[in-house]
């Protein structure tokens, strides 16, 4: 009897172990089901478009497109002194192909970007098109414009003729490769961007540093309110929601000018004799973005002071700690994960500002959204506004790692 039960059990378990394997396979199915629109809503407008954006940091396909002969012979080239009689005769081609198009402004607004004035040396060039048959291209060329015997237009073109390019990514880090492609700083009164990434971790860390500290004051006093004073401080604090962020921004404007209501109210009572520049500078800056950006460090640290137990703050000054200890070695580690959530929060909003600094600072108060606006709006130079969002993305992502090793990745995230 015991040598058939053991078969019969056997057999038993397997079938419930596959009822329960069929059961976790369709709760898992209906879980991915659940899950699938959601998913394929953040990668269709949200993954896909950042992915697009900045591959436009590397994508050149101007010169390929519009100067195929050219883009043929200039990989075959070395680079280097003056090209053969071919490269004279491909560009030659290729530029009466495309006289009279709109394409011959496309091509010489991208070679504009590595070159200045390379723009009107095609359009010349252009307009002269065609070259009498059975005549040297390389002579009717430089007939044209002596620029063509210039090794530097043709290291310029050798470089930019490929399906990919590091220039934009080079042009935000304010280097540029010399004609023969050695790496090179590009000219001191064109040095902007690597200033602009430290004006932007300047501004963004001390509006960060003055909203945790007065955040942490509003927090530490709504959380030991009572239940209806700390319902209407909420519905304050929450109030700048209510408003669009342009009106704000506007509103210190008319708030912080010579004029304005600030300024008279610290005459009035006798704290400053004459108006202070409080508009269009740094100070107006940090003022605008301070209000704006408030709420997010306020609301983090509040969620998480009121979920403290004041048991433990009298525990510790039962067993003789001073209220100075009791704060820092009790009450302050105990919030650290709302004022993490809360500076991470701040932080990478304000790096990436463009209105507020825009319409209450000065021209050089100007940060990195601003520029990246500029060259996708004005210049329509996509591929120097991609390269600087991929380097604000690297700068971010590089504070939030550096952050989360030093405070832990739990305390970055409000539990």
């Amino acid at each position: 009897m015991s040598s058939q039960s053991v078969p019969v059990a056997t057999v038993e378990s397997s079938r419930l172990a596959a009822q329960v394997s069929a059961s976790e396979r369709k709760h898992l199915i209906k879980m991915l089901a659940l899950l699938a629109p959601s998913v394929i809503f953040t990668a269709l407008f949200f993954v896909l478009p950042l992915a697009l954006f900045m591959f436009r940091s590397v994508d050149n396909p101007e010169i390929q497109t519009y100067l195929p002969r050219t883009a043929e012979v200039m990989r075959s080239w070395s680079g280097k002194g003056e090209p053969d009689e071919a490269a004279f005769a491909a560009i030659a081609a290729d530029l009466n192909a495309i006289r009279g198009q709109p394409s011959l402004g496309l091509i010489g607004r991208r070679l504009n970007y590595a070159m200045p004035g390379a723009r009107g040396l095609l359009t010349k060039t252009a307009r002269r098109m065609p070259i009498a048959e059975g005549a040297s291209a390389r002579d009717a060329l430089i007939a044209i414009d002596p620029q063509w015997a210039e090794p530097a237009l043709w290291g310029v073109l050798h470089q930019q003729s490929g399906r990919l390019t590091d220039f934009y990514l080079l042009t935000a880090l304010d280097l540029q490769k010399s004609p023969e492609g050695e790496l090179q700083r590009v000219a001191p009164d064109q040095r902007i961007f690597i200033d602009l990434y430290g004006r932007t971790l300047s501004v963004s860390l001390t509006v960060t540093a003055l909203c945790l500290l007065i955040g942490f004051l509003v927090a530490a006093v709504m959380a030991r309110a009572g239940k209806r004073a700390a319902s209407w401080m909420l519905m304050l604090v929450l109030v700048p929601f209510w408003t669009s962020l342009l009106v704000r921004s506007t509103a210190w404007v008319i708030l912080l000018q010579n004029e304005g209501l600030v300024n008279k109210a610290l005459m009035a009572l006798g704290i400053i004799n004459s108006p202070l520049p409080l508009v269009f500078n740094r100070a107006g800056v940090l003022i605008a973005m301070v209000h704006v950006l408030l709420p997010y460090a306020i609301l983090p640290i509040y969620s998480v002071m009121k979920g403290i137990s004041g048991n433990h703050l009298r525990a510790a000054a039962s067993l003789g700690a001073s209220p100075l200890r009791v704060f820092r070695t009790v009450y302050l580690p105990l919030t650290l994960p709302g004022v993490a959530a809360g500076g991470t929060l701040v932080f990478v909003l304000s790096v990436g500002f463009y209105v507020t600094p825009a319409l209450v600072g000065g021209p050089g108060d100007q940060m990195i959204g601003y520029f990246i606006a500029y060259f996708t709006n004005s210049a329509v130079n996509w591929g120097l506004a991609s390269a600087l969002g991929a380097f604000l993305l690297i700068v971010v992502a590089a504070i939030y790692l550096a952050l989360g090793k030093l405070v832990g990745f739990n305390r970055l995230r409000v539990r």
